[in-house]
């Protein structure tokens, strides 16, 4: 399969050395449209970044578009030091932060299920220590995507390690999905408060992604609650189903 120029052959890396460059085994990935508008350099400030699950500075790096070199130099980082979830890094001259998705080739994945976090605050690191005191061994969705709450910007696309190591996730056990299901998770209470914007148009470009890379027709893209057997209004009441429908390409 050929790709366009924004997909490359790379993969998440959790060190790097600044004295010889890694070697990357093949997987594509995408790197989405900017949160706060388009790219450009007098755009770029210093940031601070919070280090969700499994993130990498490879994948810290893309989402910034700064050199893994000036992340570690500016955080004082050895070549073979390993980031620590909630390691708080300086980004120097960040640019405005998008989504990296890496896309790894299987048969596995024949379903998208869309979920809500039924909270009003949350970011991966946090739905990481819940279901983690729930027993679910780390976080149990594939992505979340953020609603401006915990330090995160409304509608950003934060990546689970379930799907770093593409190992079944636990968010939806009826009918087999945690095995063949991509799990997202909208962060907010869906029977409640209305899906703002920004995850909307977040939630569409990644919906889009995935189903178009792994051949999963609309037919198998369910909320959580249209999985036979499962028990729950998850992804809420007042999910906008027919605006989701309309917007998918």
């Amino acid at each position: 399969m050929r790709f366009p120029p924004a997909i490359l052959a790379v993969l998440p890396i959790i060190a790097c050395s600044c004295a010889r460059a890694p070697v990357i085994p093949s997987t594509p990935y995408s790197t989405g449209p900017a949160y706060s508008g388009p790219s450009a350099p007098a755009m770029r400030q210093d940031m601070y970044h919070v280090v969700g699950p499994s993130e990498t500075l490879w994948r810290i790096s893309k989402m910034y578009d700064v050199k893994i070199e000036d992340i570690m130099r500016a955080n004082g980082l050895s070549s073979r030091e390993v980031l620590a979830r909630g390691q708080r890094l300086l980004i120097p001259r960040a640019a405005p932060l998008r989504p990296v998705i890496a896309l790894y080739p299987s048969s596995k994945w024949k379903y998208i299920i869309i979920h809500h976090s039924a909270t009003d605050e949350g970011t991966a690191n946090s739905l990481f220590d819940l279901h983690n005191r729930r027993g679910f061994d780390g976080l149990g969705y594939d992505f979340i995507i953020d609603n401006g709450t915990g330090g995160k910007q409304d509608g950003q696309i934060e990546v689970s390690g379930r799907w770093v190591k593409q190992i079944d996730g636990a968010h939806c056990r009826a009918a087999g999905m945690n095995h063949q299901g991509i799990g997202i998770c909208l962060v907010g209470n869906f029977s409640r408060e209305r899906v703002s914007q920004k995850q909307m148009d977040s939630l569409v470009y990644l919906v889009d992604l995935l189903r178009k890379y792994y051949s999963v027709p609309r037919s198998r893209i369910l909320g959580h609650g249209q999985v036979p057997g499962a028990a729950t209004e998850c992804p809420g009441l007042k999910f906008p189903w027919d605006e989701f429908w309309s917007k998918l390409k």
